[in-house]
């Protein structure tokens, strides 16, 4: 109880004083560091280089996503450079004024295209400023963006979390959770007796589970991000008008659940999100275009700019996606021809295209960019265990840069307007970097805490060991909380899949239920906890000019990811019970 109670300490500083105290994720997370680093070296025992080692990995995954953030910040300041903006902003009017239908279409449908597409964080960075080109305030537009950061999460980036996360947290292609799985579950694969095949039907089998544990628990996303809007930037700040929107929201969000569970059942983990968002988008953008289950009454909006908060608005006046910036459109773009609905959407249609092109192993795209020589690689900085992997040309950021070119030349833009946009998203970026070359090392120490000379296992591991033995039979309540846990603290479903399947599955055994639903817990609550990663919320707020409001906005997200693991741990419960 103790260690684990040390365990904790640097998620409670996080916890405290970001959410807490509401200081700003620069402030905090430094003090986070220090936290992990006292307790591996001192109590951990953890040699120092290995502390060293770890930190320089967080370092390098920081600058991978500062890239990342970079990109996203430059195409958004390139549309807004050319005008098409302004465009996309007209068509999503045509569609509907009520920002509740925007918010759905924009966030839930096409964060959930883009989430299949590439996840990491990515669709924060697309949906997020889209948002707020729309006339979102930048505080609910990063909220909407961390939101949906929960259902399609679990099949992001070509079903990363599953194939990658739980695929190497239980080495099924080894064959270790195989056999074990042979012996105390009874599935369709349990007589194949080639294990690499095993080892595809048996990710197959939890991807499905997966995916019907989201259809139940992610049905009522759409409602709540809805509700979330008109309680706290409303003028009436009302759930009641986030309420008055339920058939719309439960609509989009079946249009998206339901291809996403057939798709996981016919095709397997790869394909659930990104089918799932593309046939959802088209469904609910026709159906909302003719006026389908849209709320009867005036479209809900938000207030004036003018009665804005200030909480609402950037913190930086150069902000790449200012709410002040946007009316500005129009005049910066006076040097470029005018553009059709077509041309405004077409960046974004190559960004998706192009991400799917990278991911696709079936594609020779994904072989050059992950080509050893463009790849720098360590397996043991330091004589640790730390390995580090660099692939520039294989990060969303070097999409976002092609895409951000191909539209200077499509749009027919200035070499000025393209020059502007530029400096503003260097500006923009510098400001998340104080804050993210903090909090990655912080999450790597934290992780790669085990093998000190005290016999620990690594500080997550040690947390979670002992909630495991204060639930007893009824861990599948505590299961998805752990694997959010785990997400929040790694910033990935798949890190946290990848540190806590084994675990989860060994829980399982010892409570004599199908390990395999546990496991499947563990990537549901693992892909929850993306609604409070602090640094995707650095990362989605650096995009608006938010930087420093990291606490508000978790505080926001956070009732999001306590309903998400909180329902999906009840109903793991039922599930396990009768099947047991």
């Amino acid at each position: 109880m103790f260690y684990a109670f040390l365990a904790s300490l640097p998620i409670l500083v996080v916890a405290v004083f970001l959410v807490g105290l509401r200081w700003p994720a620069s402030r905090a997370m430094p003090l986070s560091l220090v936290t992990a680093a006292v307790l591996a070296l001192f109590v951990w025992h953890v040699p120092g280089w290995q502390v060293l080692a770890f930190g320089i990995k967080g370092s390098l995954i920081a600058f991978d996503l500062l890239y990342i953030i970079f990109g996203a910040i430059l195409l958004l300041n390139t549309l807004q450079q050319s005008g098409a903006i302004t465009v996309i902003r007209n068509g999503f009017r045509q569609i509907s004024p009520d920002r509740r239908v925007q918010a759905i279409i924009v966030a839930w449908l096409f964060g959930s295209f883009i989430e299949g597409a590439a996840g990491f964080g990515t669709p924060a960075a697309v949906a997020v400023p889209l948002l707020v080109a729309l006339g979102f305030p930048p505080l609910a537009a990063v909220v909407c963006g961390i939101v949906i950061q929960s259902t399609p999460v679990s099949f992001g980036a070509l079903g990363t979390p599953i194939l990658v996360g739980v695929g190497n947290g239980l080495d099924v292609a080894a064959g270790f959770g195989v056999d074990s799985a042979v012996q105390s579950a009874a599935v369709s694969w349990k007589l194949i007796a080639d294990k690499n095949v095993a080892a595809t039907e048996l990710l197959h089998t939890i991807g499905v589970r997966v995916a019907a544990l989201h259809l139940v628990v992610g049905t009522f996303v759409p409602l709540i991000l809805v509700c979330l809007l008109t309680r706290f930037f409303g003028r009436n700040q009302s759930l009641r008008d986030g309420l008055g929107c339920w058939k719309f929201a439960i609509f989009a969000a079946f249009a998206m659940t339901i291809p996403s569970v057939a798709t996981a059942i016919l095709f397997g983990p790869e394909f659930p999100s990104l089918f799932g968002g593309m046939v959802g988008l088209v469904v609910v953008a026709t159906a909302a275009r003719r006026g389908f289950l849209i709320p009867a009454g005036e479209p809900w909006q938000f207030p004036g700019k003018e009665d804005w908060s200030a909480d609402w608005r950037p913190v930086v006046a150069d902000s790449a996606a200012s709410a002040e910036a946007v009316p500005d459109v129009a005049n910066v773009a006076q040097d470029c021809p005018p553009l059709s609905l077509f041309r405004s959407w077409l960046p974004y249609l190559m960004l998706a295209v192009l991400l799917v092109a990278f991911r696709l192993p079936q594609l020779p795209v994904k072989a050059w960019v992950n080509h050893p020589n463009v790849t720098f690689a360590v397996t043991d900085l330091f004589e640790s265990p730390a390995a580090l992997k660099h692939t520039p040309l294989a990060l969303p950021g070097t999409i976002f840069l092609l895409v951000s070119g191909l539209t200077f030349v499509l749009h027919g833009m200035s070499v000025k307007g393209y020059r502007i946009a530029v400096a503003n998203s260097f500006r923009t970026t510098a400001k998340a970097s104080v804050a993210l070359i903090f909090t990655v090392p912080m999450v790597q120490i934290f992780l790669g805490s085990d093998g000190g000379a005290a016999g620990l296992s690594a500080m997550p591991i040690v947390l979670a060991e002992q909630m495991a033995t204060l639930a007893g039979d009824a861990w599948p309540l505590l299961a998805p909380f752990v694997g959010g846990l785990g997400a929040f603290v790694a910033g990935s479903n798949t890190i946290s899949n990848m540190m806590l399947s084994m675990f989860q599955f060994g829980v399982g055994q010892q409570i004599g239920t199908d390990p395999f639903w546990i496991v499947a817990l563990q990537a549901v609550g693992g892909a929850a906890g993306n609604t409070i990663c602090v640094h995707n919320v650095v990362a989605a707020s650096a995009v608006v000019g938010l930087v420093g409001r990291e606490g508000q906005i978790i505080r926001r997200t956070l009732p999001v990811f306590l309903y998400y693991a909180t329902f999906a741990g009840i109903l793991g419960l039922i599930i396990v019970t009768i099947f047991s």
